[in-house]
């Protein structure tokens, strides 16, 4: 079974869609590993999203990351990362397909319900950013 992570953005959590989120990611054939609703640091959000560090929108990232809480999962499953991401939709939501999350539930590309890793050298490193193995079952 493969893992990654998922993460349900402040601006999701604040319109109270994490059920209906999970709820779709449950219907598609993931299943919750770990599951947890949390509120990064600054800090916390900046060592996540470093990768964009050099990047014009990071500060924006971390500040729009750090606006209010965030469920963080780990969704297991047959081609988990790949669902997932068809799941998502586009990273702007003008562009994403009509029935994703991100086209049904987000405001923008900066504000866009959700988070979820790109690959599986990507999702190990981010599994273990929140989650301690005993956490997962």
């Amino acid at each position: 079974m493969e893992q990654t992570l998922s993460i349900i953005k402040p601006d999701a959590v604040r319109k109270q869609l994490v059920g209906k989120i999970i709820s779709r990611f449950e219907e598609n054939g993931l299943r919750i590993a770990a599951i947890k609703k949390l509120h990064l640091s600054k800090e916390e959000a900046g060592e996540f999203y470093a990768i964009h560090k050099d990047r014009p929108f990071f500060k924006d990232l971390v500040d729009f990351m750090v606006s209010g809480p965030v469920v963080v999962m780990i969704l297991e499953g047959s081609d988990a990362i790949a669902k997932n991401r068809e799941l998502m939709g586009s990273t702007n939501p003008k562009e994403a397909q009509a029935g994703t999350i991100r086209a049904d539930f987000a405001d923008s590309i900066d504000e866009n319900a959700v988070h979820g890793s790109d690959s599986k050298d990507n999702a190990a490193i981010e599994i273990s950013f929140f989650f301690a193995r005993r956490e997962i079952f």
